[in-house]
């Protein structure tokens, strides 16, 4: 055996788990069912495994999960004949709290003004509810043995400062969790006592389908040889009795999802969401169904109405999980559910799959891809019905990952275009629908009009929708990564093309040909200073008060797409911009007087470098010299204040 070693916990923990006990001491019960909700995991994974691979049961094949409380002792063990955890999963799975997670649950928690009372609805989001054990321990021993291993793991902690990691010994497979617990209070459960486990078992864990069992006291008579019979022959009780232990089960592992809807209460249904969801939020909607015919499946799918904290993260577990006949197959089933609706949660029982199936096999079957259209269908429809408030609460939660599918869901594109909002430059404090804004469009308007950018503020601000707002058209304000992607895949909506505020010709009909031919001289002078950051110099059909902006051609990437690839560590390809000048202003036209009159003047090239120097500014883009930039300003206040 190895010695025992001493991990210290990140300085974040105390601060974590203070919060997580005071803020959930109203809550405490809720720790037994993350416990066996963390069991029923285990086993899932064993059961699945042994799928193919049957020998890795040996002669333990009935699944359990076991409470043994001792009230003397005041300890409460809650054990699985699961899969189990070896040296590495055991830091990995159980440090979890020392890592990413912590910071991101605290900062979470700070970003929600400091509330500790959000702490419940944060922590199953985190993959921490283990850790709701401390509420109500002292310290917390894990003892674990992983399949297939000879050895097993001994884990401990107070909760403090540092745990203990170890190897022990332990009969079979699986993982027993022995909680330390504090003594209760006049006023608090006891959790070593039968009908307190009983209470919280059926109430938050009754679903689960492996049995919770524990073992029972029972005053019964004594055997019935020693018993008096009646007049009718029958035995009675002799007055004897003796003490039996008996092992009951505590849960009815009735799947949820094979009820008839109307058997189910409104709170069932919220424990299920929260057994498959590890989040404590209530669910925002959800859709079950029982679907009867060529193909055969049941389905129970919930909307969460907060997203978890690393939803944009690739690596971020699907939420539906795959049974056939109430055996589990498979979690994070992404061939059930696409990328973008991987918040959705739940189950998936398909009678007619085959148990054996492989995620390959699954990418194939037509079976799948059958259920997988149907679910979609079923999901688009609770969107589509979702109450104005409703929608917009999922909308602020989950738009950004629901408009990823117009980028990468062509069958589908028109539902998704049908469900985007955007705030545009006439409703800046709500959304409105593509739908709406044509609704709305001027009756000499073509095109819906747009703008991508960082934030609402400065699209609203942009000099780019200055003649726009003077014609009294709408503009949709972009201001999510994701938008980049959602106009080069929908060019269009209901017959109106979807047009750039910031790239090409607006296409207002503008003839800006005669007035340019007389600051043809100035626009070859500038280009010819700026060759080197500019393709062109244009009058600009954007302007209206503005004295200059760039711009690009219809097919160039925006300004918005570069930072965001620089962002990422891209390569942005080189681009030059298109500098775009007010003709009416009157800056332009001393420019060009200046021209006229030498142009030799040095101030002309200063000018030139301030132009396009102003119009990076007003997009938001960094100066190359802006110690010069400064010089030049601070000049020109200087002779205008004379």
């Amino acid at each position: 055996m190895s010695n025992k070693k001493t991990h210290q916990f990140e300085t974040e923990i105390n601060q974590l788990l203070r919060l997580i006990i005071d803020s959930m001491y109203s809550n405490r019960e809720i720790f037994l069912r993350e416990l066996i909700s963390n069991a029923s995991d285990a086993i899932d994974k064993l059961r699945f495994k042994s799928q193919t691979e049957a020998e890795i049961l040996g002669n333990d094949t009935e699944f359990k999960i076991k409470l043994t409380p001792d009230k003397d002792a005041q300890t409460l063990e809650i054990s699985d004949n699961g899969i189990g955890m070896t040296y590495d999963e055991m830091i990995e799975n159980i440090g979890t709290i020392a890592k990413s997670g912590t910071s991101a649950f605290l900062n979470s928690l700070s970003n929600a003004n400091a509330n500790e009372s959000l702490a419940p609805e944060l922590i199953g989001q985190f993959g921490i509810g283990f850790y709701s054990a401390f509420i109500v321990s002292e310290k917390i021993t894990i003892i674990s043995k992983a399949i297939g291993s000879e050895t097993a793991i001994k884990w401990e902690s107070t909760g403090e400062d540092s745990y203990t990691i170890e190897e022990t010994t332990k009969d079979g497979r699986g993982t027993t969790i022995i909680l330390h617990l504090k003594k209760p209070k006049d006023d608090e459960q006891d959790f070593t006592d039968e009908w307190v486990i009983r209470q919280i078992v059926k109430k938050h864990s009754d679903y689960v389908q492996y049995p919770v069992l524990m073992d029972v006291e029972r005053e019964e008579p004594v055997d019935e040889k020693e018993q008096l019979l009646d007049r009718d022959g029958k035995p009675m009780t002799s007055g004897k009795t003796q003490k039996v232990i008996k092992e009951e089960t505590l849960n009815s592992m009735k799947a949820i999802w094979l009820k008839d809807k109307k058997e189910i209460t409104d709170e069932e249904y919220n424990e299920f969401y929260q057994h498959v969801s590890h989040d404590w939020n209530p669910p925002l909607a959800k859709v079950h169904l029982k679907f009867e015919g060529t193909t055969e499946y049941s389905a129970l799918l919930y909307l969460p109405s907060k997203a978890p904290f690393d939803m944009m993260n690739n690596e971020r577990k699907h939420g539906v999980d795959l049974y056939c006949k109430r055996v589990f197959i498979m979690e994070n089933c992404k061939e059930l559910m696409p990328e973008y609706l991987s918040f959705i949660k739940g189950v998936v029982d398909a009678p007619d799959l085959n148990l054996n199936v492989s995620r390959e096999i699954l990418q194939q079957d037509a079976l799948v891809r059958n259920i997988k259209k149907n679910l979609m269908k079923k999901i688009f429809e609770l969107l589509d019905g979702l109450e104005k408030n409703d929608y917009e609460t999922f909308y602020n939660e989950f738009g950004p990952s629901l408009k990823l599918g117009i980028h990468t869901d062509f069958d589908n594109r028109e539902k998704i275009a049908n469900l985007i909002l955007y705030k545009t430059t006439k409703s800046e404090d709500k959304y409105i629908s593509l739908k709406d804004y044509i609704a709305n469009m001027q009756t000499d308007q073509k095109d819906i009009y747009y703008i991508t950018g960082e934030n609402i503020s400065a699209l609203l601000n942009s000099p780019h929708l200055e003649t726009l707002k003077e014609k009294g058209y709408e503009v949709l304000l972009m201001n999510d990564p994701i938008d980049e992607w959602v106009v080069q895949s929908l060019p269009e909506f209901e017959g109106k093309k979807l047009k750039s505020a910031e790239k090409g010709d607006l296409g207002l009909d503008q003839d800006d040909a005669p007035k340019k031919e007389q600051y043809n001289d100035l626009f070859e002078f500038i280009k010819t200073n700026l060759e080197s950051k500019i393709k062109e110099v244009i009058p600009s059909t954007h302007l209206k008060d503005s004295v200059a902006c760039l711009s690009g051609d219809d097919h160039d990437m925006s300004a918005y797409m570069e930072k965001i690839m620089k962002a990422t560590g891209q390569d942005a390809p080189a681009t030059k911009r298109v500098l775009e000048l007010n003709l009416d202003h009157p800056v332009i036209t001393k420019i060009q007087d200046l021209l006229k009159q030498d142009k030799n003047d040095p101030k002309l090239k200063d000018y030139c470098s301030l132009l396009f120097d102003l119009a990076t500014v007003v997009e938001g883009g960094k100066i190359e010299n802006p110690s010069q930039f400064s010089k030049l300003v601070g000049e020109l206040m200087s002779s205008a204040l004379i």
